[in-house]
């Protein structure tokens, strides 16, 4: 099943594919062996990746070692594949870059199991993703750009982002977070944050707040881009997490004092930008999700013919076979609505993504995240204990997986998405329904 990831794709996507893998072989897997790093990826990966007398935040040789091996793949050509040719990636070369190439990538590397050279856990990989990027690019001024984007880059600047709040999340439009416009046309902020990434090392926060207009209206949400340091940004905690080490830090805004510079994308227009990266981010978190969901199931097809209970392979019995059949099915249905949705994602404008394909986005992300947890669930069931224990992958994969079932448009708001999408309540029916009723 391993050999059909590739499956039909063009020529040169898998030639790349393949110096993706010469380049792992070569630079990556001897980083990953060297110095006893092997300690972040066996059994003792979450203990040996958190710092526990620091309030369970990643541990500094971690994050080291993540870096490092993203600047081996950023000298290799690699690590920027996915952004325009002036950011130094390959996005504007006959369809390299685009989003059918990205998805084949992600689900590759992620069928390759855990390594340093894709660990999702961190949304690390020697291909990156950059979603920050993607809002600053299409919404930000040359100034922003200049300043969050060269130096996302050049690893000088980290920005969390900050939409979640403590008492709501998938109903962002109903957010306490205020900003108040000042009679100098600067604004203050004040509420409060949680769910946001990589605070610890954060340079700066996509702050969401109401500008203008009132509950549950989109309009009227602006994004300000907040220097990490300004007064009245508090982190309040760290949430430990199913799966540890944990960077999701729940901050509180007191009178927070930024400029009207600080503003990214047009005023009461914010979700806007926020909706700006989610597309491309689903689809490639999906190939991810559906890349460690073969892994599962390959796995758990080359155990069951070695393992021999009452002498015969494990492989023989109806009750290990038909489970596999039934996720090795709907993996090859997934890849190729995943494949099919990232081609028709390349053919029109990104701004046009989520009116015309935003079910078709949302079908995928939901069902490869629970296929992925199904798959990890069923591969510890066909490995008994050892499955279970941590010297097998599974465990850490459905730990990890089960998270995207909630974060980024939880499942129920994507089926609703879809939904809505069929009964033309949204999306490009919701003109020719309305017209009949």
């Amino acid at each position: 099943m391993g050999s059909q990831v590739l499956g039909d794709v063009p020529s040169e996507l898998t030639e790349y594919i393949a110096r993706i893998d010469e380049f792992i072989e070569l630079e990556v897997t001897p980083l990953q062996k060297e110095n006893d790093n092997e300690r972040f990826f066996d059994h003792r990966r979450e203990h040996s990746r958190t710092d526990w007398d620091r309030g369970g935040l990643p541990r500094d040789e971690w994050e080291d070692l993540l870096a490092e091996c993203a600047r081996r793949a950023d000298k290799a050509g690699f690590f920027r594949f996915s952004l325009p040719k002036k950011y130094g990636g390959q996005n504007e070369e006959s369809g390299r870059g685009s989003n059918l190439w990205m998805a084949v990538i992600r689900e590759h590397l992620a069928s390759k199991g855990l390594g340093l050279f894709n660990d999702l856990q961190n949304e690390h990989s020697v291909v990156g993703n950059f979603p920050d990027v993607i809002m600053v690019q299409h919404f930000g001024t040359e100034a922003q750009k200049k300043e969050l984007i060269e130096g996302r880059l050049q690893r000088k600047v980290r920005i969390t982002f900050g939409l979640t709040e403590p008492g709501h999340g998938s109903d962002a439009t109903f957010m306490a977070t205020k900003a108040v416009k000042q009679a100098d046309g600067s604004y203050i902020i004040n509420g409060g944050k949680m769910w946001q990434t990589g605070m610890h090392k954060a340079t700066h926060c996509f702050i969401f707040a109401r500008t203008s207009g009132k509950d549950g209206q989109a309009q009227g949400i602006t994004c300000f881009v907040v220097p990490r340091h300004t007064p009245g940004v508090k982190v309040e905690s760290y949430e430990w997490t199913l799966n540890m080490p944990t960077d999701h830090a729940t901050v509180s805004l007191t009178n927070v004092h930024v400029p009207a510079s600080t503003i990214i994308g047009p005023l009461d227009g914010g979700l806007a930008v926020a909706q700006a990266f989610v597309h491309e981010n689903r689809i490639r978190q999906a190939a991810s999700s559906l890349g460690a969901a073969v892994y599962c199931i390959n796995e758990s097809v080359a155990y069951a013919k070695r393992r021999q209970p009452f002498g015969k392979p494990l492989a023989a019995n109806q009750a290990i076979q038909f489970p596999l059949v039934e996720l090795a099915t709907q993996v090859e249905m997934l890849r190729l609505l995943i494949r099919a949705t990232a081609t028709a994602m390349d053919k029109i404008p990104h701004v046009e993504v989520e009116h015309k394909l935003g079910d078709k986005v949302s079908m995928c992300n939901y069902w490869a995240n629970r296929l992925c947890t199904e798959a990890a669930d069923r591969a510890i069931q066909i490995h008994g204990g050892m499955g279970y224990s941590r010297h097998c992958q599974f465990e850490h994969i459905w730990r990890h997986h089960r998270r995207y079932r909630i974060t980024e448009g939880s499942e129920e708001i994507q089926m609703r998405k879809v939904a809505g999408y069929m009964f033309g309540f949204m999306g490009p029916r919701k003109e020719v329904v309305g017209s009949k009723l």
